[in-house]
Order: C-alpha cells, then structure tokens, then sequence
C-alpha cells in the first residue's frame, strides 16, 4: 500500500490517495514513519520478529505463575 501510495502521490492530493485505499491518512503516515525505507522482505521480517517476540513475553509472563502453583 505504501508503494502504491509513492507511486500515486505526484498525480494527486495524499488525503485522497491514501483514502482511496481504505486507510486513514494517520495510519498512512504511522506506516510511512514506520516502513517507509524498507523493502517488503525486510517488513516481513520486521513483524515476524514483533510476534515471535510478543509469544516469548507471554511465554516468560506465565513461568512465574507455574512455579508458585508447583510448590
């Protein structure tokens, strides 16, 4: 969407591109901010590792609770 949006963007207003493509210009520019130099791969990897590491923390938040329930 972000590619899409650059391409479009010297042909027309960004309010009216970005709504175009369903998303609200402050997600477009929470994106852009976000992914913007980024390719799609490297993007990929990016949210890979933020859910890999969102299950780890959940992970490590229940060992506390299982070694007080096996004293």
């Amino acid at each position: 969407m972000l590619r899409e949006a650059e391409v479009r963007l010297p042909r027309g207003r960004r309010s009216v591109i970005v709504r175009s493509l369903g998303v609200s210009e402050k997600s477009y520019c929470r994106w852009r901010r976000e992914y913007g130099g980024q390719k799609i791969s490297q993007a990929k990897r990016l949210e890979d590792l933020e859910k890999e590491n969102q299950r780890l923390r959940k992970a490590v938040s229940y060992l506390p609770l299982d070694a007080w329930i096996h004293r």
